[in-house]
């Protein structure tokens, strides 16, 4: 008998390659078909490359071709693996977006203790002096300060009703929108809940608030890695994370550990970079000496090795304890070495910001403009 290639083709087509919803001719796994006499030789590529795989696939070239076309056929089938090349990495957008607020900065530590929620306090009112319309949560469900930082210790959000939703509006304090657990309990009482209703909470603070436009939303997390970081992560389009640490290598240790879970491949959130507190401490009647007493430009060094950007240095002042106690943050002195300091900062966060949203879908362009010597974020 004389076999023909069309009969080959019209029979290979009852068959469906491992892994594909087609048959293996309308996929286009049939490479080569070549016929000589009674003989038959089919190569074929698929995905799959298990060896069950491979064999099923041969056994029913086999079986249709002996079935529908000739039983005598000499057959030889080559089977390739072809797995598809890996997807490049690319910047993800996590979670929910919220409507008029464009970019998102999570601050965390890798440990308590090194400042990180004066830094975010500071790092919000200087933006809002910059010009940016900014927003603060208070993601530190169990160590919320910031309503004493702001002086707003004893405010309560009001409902509002937005387009016949009941909403809650953030408290307003030095040009910052915010909102804490610390608004819902008493001074003296310690929140005492699992992760579950700690997230739930958050995202009642997070969706069911009405924060208007926001060029920046801040996020004071725990310390440490945990529960709570994974549900801000998941609730939210994250644009980058600062990591804060003093200079000690007990919290480099640590926040080596921040950086790394903001980096895993199933969280993917950007670092934008490394903010070294109490770098150092210069007394006031020796203003030209400088103690290292955590250690020297330890989370410099710490940025270097990972490399993420190294966003600055905040020395260690008495008046910047003080303005936190007192709920005036010490960015907001002016003429000052302190208001110097975080406002370097903050012009790297934003620029760490800006060039993060170049490899992001357009959803939101962002430029940075120059304006009486502060930046200022505009649509295009």
């Amino acid at each position: 008998m004389k076999l023909d290639k069309k009969d080959i083709l019209k029979a290979l087509e009852n068959i469906t390659v491992p892994g594909e919803g087609q048959n293996m001719v309308e996929s286009g796994a049939v490479k080569n078909i070549m016929v000589f006499g009674d003989e038959v030789v089919v190569d074929i590529t698929i995905s799959n490359p298990s060896l069950q795989a491979r064999k099923k696939t041969e056994v029913e070239i086999l079986k249709v071709i002996h079935d529908k076309v000739y039983n005598k056929a000499k057959i030889t089938v080559n089977v390739k693996v072809d797995a598809p090349a890996a997807k490049p990495k690319t910047n993800e957008i996590k979670g929910k977006p919220i409507p008029g607020i464009k970019n998102i900065i999570a601050v965390a530590s890798g440990k308590g203790g090194v400042g990180k929620s004066t830094v975010t306090a500071n790092l919000a009112v200087t933006l809002a002096k910059m010009g940016f319309k900014v927003g603060l949560l208070d993601a530190d469900i169990y160590g919320p300060s910031m309503p004493i930082m702001f002086d707003v210790a004893q405010e309560k959000p009001l409902a509002v009703n937005i387009e016949g939703k009941s909403k809650m509006k953030p408290i307003e304090n030095y040009g910052v929108k915010l909102l804490s657990i610390g608004f819902f309990t008493q001074p003296n009482q310690a929140v005492i809940w699992r992760g579950p209703m700690a997230a739930k909470a958050l995202n009642q603070m997070i969706f069911d608030a009405h924060w208007g436009e926001l060029d920046f939303m801040l996020l004071d997390l725990p310390p440490g890695t945990g529960d709570i970081h994974l549900s801000i992560m998941q609730s939210l389009p994250i644009t980058g994370a600062v990591v804060v640490s003093t200079p000690q290598e007990v919290a480099l240790a640590d926040a080596r550990k921040g950086v790394a879970m903001f980096q895993q491949d199933s969280i993917n959130v950007p670092v934008l970079g490394i903010v070294e507190n109490m770098a150092y401490f210069t007394p006031e009647e020796l203003p030209n000496n400088k103690y290292y007493i955590f250690g020297k430009e330890g989370a410099k060094h710490l940025s270097e090795d990972l490399n993420v950007p190294f966003l600055g240095e905040i020395p260690l002042v008495q008046s910047i304890r003080e303005a936190g106690d007192v709920g005036r943050p010490a960015a907001l002195q002016t003429a000052t070495a302190i208001e110097t300091a975080f406002e370097e900062l903050t012009k790297n966060v934003v620029r760490e910001v800006v060039d993060r949203n170049k490899s992001l879908p357009p959803t939101e362009a962002i430029k940075i403009t120059t304006m009486a010597g502060c930046s200022a974020v505009k649509k295009k």
